[in-house]
């Protein structure tokens, strides 16, 4: 497959969509920080990271390649390759609603912005539910 001439090794694959949602996580914390009041709402910084987070959020599904799964914790079920067309859906929902997530951190206004985090942050869930050892 396409994902699989990306890697040389499998390894490879699995460093990769790690790397891209352990960055995708921190940015979106920052915003989480705000929404729930452990740091001060700050505009700009909540639409810098959310834009971020969108950006990101296309990358990390090139790395889950068959055979990359695992048992343990955090790591990918194999459903993840039998049931392929949700997996793909439920990566789309979460990338339209950080997507929306972006739009709303630059209304500058914070309730727009918990809105939009809790949907995010719900997507984001769902299928770690539905496809994440837990």
């Amino acid at each position: 497959s396409a994902a699989q001439a990306q890697f040389q090794k499998p390894e490879d694959a699995v460093k990769y969509r790690k790397a891209a949602f352990t960055v995708m996580a921190t940015h979106f914390g920052r915003i989480g920080a705000m929404v729930q009041g452990r740091v001060p709402f700050d505009g700009a910084a909540a639409a810098a990271n959310a834009d971020i987070v969108a950006a990101l959020s296309h990358l990390p599904y090139a790395g889950f390649v068959e055979g990359t799964g695992g048992t343990e914790k955090g790591t990918p079920k194999a459903n993840v390759w039998t049931e392929r067309p949700k997996f793909d859906e439920a990566a789309k929902k979460m990338q339209g609603e950080v997507a929306k997530l972006a739009v709303a951190a630059k209304a500058n206004n914070l309730d727009q912005l918990k809105a939009a985090f809790g949907s995010a942050a719900g997507s984001c869930k769902s299928c770690h539910d539905d496809f994440r050892n837990q």
